[in-house]
């Protein structure tokens, strides 16, 4: 009789064992806690984007933990400094895999740095959770460890250069960008997108990443009579090669990509940067021109972090809260597997922020290719192509 009980309790917890494999064995998820893990730039020339993304981000974790977490799990986020620096991003990258020992990493900002540390995050089976890098290698080919939020800088720029180069009856388009991943995709979405209007680009001119002097750069440009230019830059070289335009009194349409839209850019350079475009999804949080619920959104964040939200904000703000609703979907067995299926039949209407409605299959990892244009009018970004517009 006693064997029997032997036995029989010995096959129950062999059963128990059996019935707990996924929180056993994934990494970053325990009883109480899972940890998320994000490589940001908080000490380089992208260092507002970083630090805002990572309040954007906190300030939802702090919302879900105090509701009890996801399961009765606190949500816990590891941050790690790339600078800018591919490099850095790997090593990055690999202390909050192999050491923190991460679920899973989310908003990676920087395409190169990114495309860096992907390697890694495939070697450990962790998921790569809407990068703030918004390269085509971010959701192709499809694969359950990428799953992208907004679509890449070619698929904007291929939408946008040609709308608005016949809008504004340019003759000649020409770009200036940064000579990686990031330059690289919003001269090839202008190229593309060119090619369908039969327009070629002129004049194509490059710098390097940290650059402030864009004189030669600019020259070229206005050698080249180009009233039409498309800028692969990030913050202070679009408010550089915008200058130094200006110095020239020569002022062609200048349209960037959303790795521009964002209030520093009229911060740095003043009134003139007005008549800039760029591609957008959410928009800039203005406190005083926004609907209500954006505004007290707005409000929380000026109290809790003592300065005013930025779109970059909202970004942070937005990942943390689509992965929080898909945890809750997944249920309490979280695994990467799981969390995967999960996103494969997942459908998010449009929010608060302006953000197009969001949905994932098993053949498609990209929630929307949707974007629309803004321009900086007396310093502020305002709405002037929206996404229905964009599709004509």
């Amino acid at each position: 009789m006693k064997h029997r009980k032997l036995t029989r309790l010995a096959a129950s917890v062999a059963l128990a064992a059996l019935a707990l494999p996924t929180l056993a064995q994934q990494q970053g998820v325990s009883k109480d806690q899972l940890l998320i893990g994000t490589i940001l730039d908080l000490s380089g020339p992208l260092a507002g984007y970083g630090k805002d993304l990572r309040n954007g981000m906190n300030l939802r974790i702090a919302e879900v933990n105090e509701q009890g977490g996801v399961h009765g799990r606190k949500l816990v986020l590891r941050v790690e400094d790339n600078g800018y620096d591919p490099k850095r991003a790997v090593l990055a990258a690999q202390k909050l895999v192999n050491q923190d020992k991460v679920f899973i990493m989310v908003g990676m900002l920087g395409a190169a740095s990114a495309n860096a540390a992907m390697n890694t995050l495939s070697q450990k089976d962790i998921m790569n959770f809407f990068p703030m890098a918004l390269a085509k290698d971010m959701y192709e080919p499809v694969d359950r460890l990428k799953f992208a939020f907004v679509s890449s800088y070619i698929e904007q720029m291929t939408r946008a250069t040609p709308r608005l180069f016949k809008e504004k009856n340019a003759t000649k388009a020409c770009t200036l960008y940064q000579d990686d991943d990031y330059g690289q995709e919003v001269m090839k979405g202008a190229e593309i997108g060119l090619k369908t209007i039969n327009v070629e680009l002129t004049e194509r001119t490059t710098y390097k990443r940290g650059a402030t002097d864009f004189s030669s750069q600019v020259a070229r440009l206005r050698a080249a009579n180009c009233d039409f230019v498309v800028l692969g830059t990030v913050i202070r070289e679009t408010v550089g090669a915008i200058s130094e335009a200006q110095k020239l009194g020569y002022n062609p349409t200048f349209l960037t990509s959303v790795g521009a839209y964002t209030d520093l850019i009229p911060r740095l350079g003043g009134k003139a940067m007005d008549g800039l475009y760029s591609t957008m999804m959410a928009q800039v949080p203005y406190e005083d021109d926004t609907a209500q619920p954006l505004r007290f959104w707005a409000n929380k964040y000026k109290t809790t972090y003592n300065e005013a939200p930025t779109v970059f904000s909202t970004y942070g703000y937005v990942i943390i809260d689509r992965l929080v609703i898909a945890l809750q979907k997944t249920g309490p067995n979280v695994s990467t597997d799981a969390l995967a299926k999960t996103l494969e039949s997942l459908t998010i209407p449009s929010d608060m922020f302006g953000m197009p409605a969001m949905s994932w299959s098993p053949t498609n990892h990209l929630a929307s290719n949707e974007a629309r244009l803004s321009q900086l009018q007396n310093g502020r970004w305002k709405v002037v192509i929206d996404y229905d517009q964009m599709k004509k």
